[in-house]
């Protein structure tokens, strides 16, 4: 017996629209602490090894290791905490893809464009702010949806930390290869200090520049380089010009606080003096200060640009 409409009878609800699934995979929370440790647990392990055994062929495994740990790391805790609707894909591009194109590019530039000079530092930062730029704007240019501060922020700091592990890499190994052999010492010191200061360089510069290109997008694609854009990246490449310059800044400020055993003349001639044994605790003090202060305006500066983005913190 069926009931009808009127009668009374419950009806079967009919499901409304559901929500399509998300695109982006389901990656566990905390990923990026457990690449963090665990890739530094097998770097540890490569280098004793490399020391125990004086084997040549894992001189490639211990820079990779120590370069691309502290830059994937930064990556995937960016990916997890705000960019996950953005797509693994397009993450993987931006530090893969864009991380060689900038390095490419800033290589070919600054080998016919740069001289020394005392203005080199500032030269460097603009040639490798712009392709760093440029790659993002090449990654993306087939992708008109991925537009905002916080896709600017996430997606510009992958191409900056691709950038940053590959440099560090072409570092370590320019440390290890010396006249007299290998030098394991001098490889390991280099990846060290790189990846301790990996979070404040390459891939904070180009989250703020790439934050303030994609927040100027238009719904077609089209990038617009207006005033606001220019000119943050002559602010991020003077940024950059003086994070570059912190080692020559130290030692001109230790001669004019002491000028024992050093000649502050040698500046003039575009020479940087070493400084002296009793001045090298005031010079690493300097040194460590000015990067400091340097970071600071970066963080400042980027967090500065996520307050501004309301989805920022309603990520996925």
């Amino acid at each position: 017996m069926t009931h009808s409409p009127s009668s009374g009878a419950p009806r079967a609800r009919i499901p409304g629209p559901q929500k399509p699934p998300p695109t982006y995979p389901r990656i566990r929370a905390g990923l990026w602490r457990h690449c963090l440790w665990g890739g530094l647990a097998l770097w540890t392990w490569t280098a004793v090894v490399t020391y125990a055994t004086r084997n040549s062929t894992l001189l490639p495994t211990l820079i990779l290791l120590g370069s691309f740990v502290v830059p994937v790391t930064f990556v995937l805790w960016a990916y997890e905490r705000h960019g996950r609707d953005l797509g693994v894909s397009v993450i993987l591009g931006c530090f893969l893809t864009g991380g060689t194109l900038g390095v490419l590019g800033a290589s070919v530039m600054e080998y016919y464009l740069l001289h020394p000079s005392l203005w080199m530092f500032v030269g460097v930062g603009l040639i490798e702010e712009a392709v760093k730029l440029g790659a993002l704007m090449f990654v993306l240019r087939r992708q008109p949806r991925l537009r905002g501060i916080r896709a600017g922020l996430v997606l510009g700091a992958a191409v900056g930390f691709g950038f940053a592990a590959l440099e560090s890499a072409g570092y370590a190994f320019n440390a290890a290869v010396t006249a007299r052999g290998i030098d394991l010492r001098a490889l390991m010191e280099t990846e060290l200090l790189r990846g301790v200061l990996a979070p404040f360089g390459h891939g904070l510069w180009t989250a703020i520049t790439g934050g303030a290109l994609l927040a100027r997008r238009l719904p077609n694609g089209r990038f617009r380089f207006t005033g606001a854009v220019v000119g943050t990246y002559l602010g991020v490449a003077l940024l950059h010009a003086l994070w570059d310059s912190t080692h020559g800044i130290a030692l001109w400020l230790v001669a004019r606080l002491d000028s024992t055993g050093l000649d502050g003349r040698l500046f003039a001639q575009g020479y940087l003096p070493n400084p002296t044994d009793q001045q090298q605790h005031l010079f690493t003090l300097v040194s460590v200060g000015l990067l400091a202060f340097v970071s600071l305006l970066g963080v400042t500066w980027v967090r500065s640009m996520a307050r501004r983005d309301p989805s920022w913190r309603n990520t996925p």
